[in-house]
């Protein structure tokens, strides 16, 4: 990793491994992401941009991905907004055979119709920031790569509750994950 690489997080649970690498927890949705990332672009210091982070698994069958692998995200639509969203396809270097495409909203998604609808536009992951990342490097000409490791089946048995307890697993994946593959 450069030292003109921003280390991004949406949750600092997420980034609880990172302790003692610099970083930035942007806070969790779509406004928070964008008004976090953009302060940190505006400065004018970052080459790339890489965000790693939690997401639900949408897709079925086939296309139902591993709790416990590490994704690439190699393109971003959005599933909250009414109109159909660009397709977003982030301009950093593709790192790993294990990609996927991600849907965002602003909710955590814990329902089997939500959920279906997602992956009707042909998701496999649903986060709640990655939209606003790829939207803000792209307009600051800013590669960017996601890796996302999934949380939860972002299905009707999902909680809150849930994600609060294995979060820190998930970031201590992530932290063996940079270590082996980043940095």
């Amino acid at each position: 990793m450069t030292d003109r690489t921003l280390l991004v997080f949406a949750h600092g649970d997420e980034a609880s491994a990172f302790g003692d690498v610099p970083h930035l927890v942007t806070g969790v949705g779509k406004v928070n992401a964008a008004a976090s990332l953009a302060a940190a672009l505006r400065e004018g210091a970052v080459d790339r941009v890489i965000v790693l982070g939690t997401a639900g698994v949408v897709g079925e069958g086939a296309d139902r991905l591993s709790l416990d692998t590490v994704y690439q995200v190699t393109g971003l639509v959005q599933h909250d907004f009414s109109l159909p969203s660009p397709l977003l396809e982030p301009a950093g270097e593709v790192l790993l055979a294990e990609t996927a495409r991600m849907a965002t909203g602003d909710q955590f998604v814990k329902d089997d119709v939500q959920r279906a609808h997602i992956a009707g536009l042909g998701a496999q992951l649903v986060d709640m920031e990655g939209y606003a990342y790829a939207a803000l490097c792209e307009r600051f000409g800013v590669a960017l790569q996601l890796f996302k490791i999934p949380s939860d089946f972002a299905d009707s048995s999902t909680t809150d509750e849930e994600w609060d307890e294995i979060v820190f697993a998930k970031s201590r994946q992530l932290r063996a994950f940079w270590e082996d593959r980043l940095r």
